[in-house]
This record gives structure tokens, C-alpha cells and sequence, in this order.
């Protein structure tokens, strides 16, 4: 069941770069971001590096990583993974899928022991938007 929204990030892509994958003739796409929002109501900014390969025609698999600095100087790691499908207009893609957070930050410490379902929408000219609830 899902729970309260969490997370809200407005973002851009920032570089993307094909990497060979684990099987002949796989490749992987390797997408970084930058953003700012808010985590449990806190503002800070939000970058990521995430690495999407096709599991089957119109399906995408996802996984990454990343760190969001809150204005307060405090901070918050993070992992992911997701599946996505692309729209077909350039990399436009909708993903979706569960973070993983963690912090030293008193005030966010729910963040360790909470799992995080998220949308995280890229349009062709690389915006992005993620979203995320406490999944309960």
C-alpha cells in the first residue's frame, strides 16, 4: 500500500553515453541528472547516475545511484531499480520502480527503514520529473 509522497524532483539529464553490456552485443545506456525538489519536505538538490538496458523489445531495466544535498548541508545516498519503457520519441522513457535511501541526518532518519516507490518521467528533451511514496 502506498503512503505519503516522499519525494518530489524537477530535473534535466546531463549527459548520456552508451557503455558495452555483459552479453555479445548488448549495449547500455549510462544517464546522469541533476535536479532540485524536496525529500520529506526538505529542499535540497538531487543528482544520479542511472544505467538502462532493453530486456525485451518496448521494456527497459534500470539500476543506479545516487546522493541528494539538502539545503541544511546534510545529505542522503540512494540506489534504485526500476523498469521503464521508452515512447518511442527519442529517449523519452517512463520508469518505475523502488529507492532505496539512506542518511546520517537526524531529521530524515525514517528515510533508513523505508522503502520508496517511484515515477521518474524523461521527456525527449531530457526533463525529468520523480515522485515517490513511502510504500507501506
Amino acid at each position: 500500500m502506498l503512503g505519503e509522497k516522499v519525494m518530489d524532483i524537477q530535473g534535466k539529464v546531463t549527459g548520456q553515453r552508451a557503455v558495452q553490456g555483459a552479453a555479445h552485443g548488448e549495449v547500455k545506456i549510462e544517464v546522469s541528472f541533476q535536479g532540485m525538489g524536496h525529500v520529506l519536505g526538505v529542499e535540497g538538490m538531487d543528482m544520479g547516475t542511472y544505467v538502462a538496458r532493453v530486456r525485451q523489445p518496448g521494456v527497459l531495466y534500470g539500476s543506479g545511484h545516487g546522493l541528494t544535498m539538502t539545503k541544511d548541508g546534510e545529505s542522503i545516498t540512494w540506489h534504485g531499480e526500476g523498469l521503464g519503457y521508452p515512447t518511442g520519441k527519442g529517449m523519452e522513457a517512463k520508469w518505475r520502480g523502488c529507492l532505496f535511501m539512506q542518511t546520517q541526518s537526524q531529521k530524515l532518519a525514517r528515510l533508513n527503514a523505508m522503502s520508496v516507490i517511484f515515477e521518474w518521467d524523461v521527456d525527449e528533451q531530457g526533463n525529468a520529473r520523480g515522485v515517490g511514496w513511502e510504500w507501506k
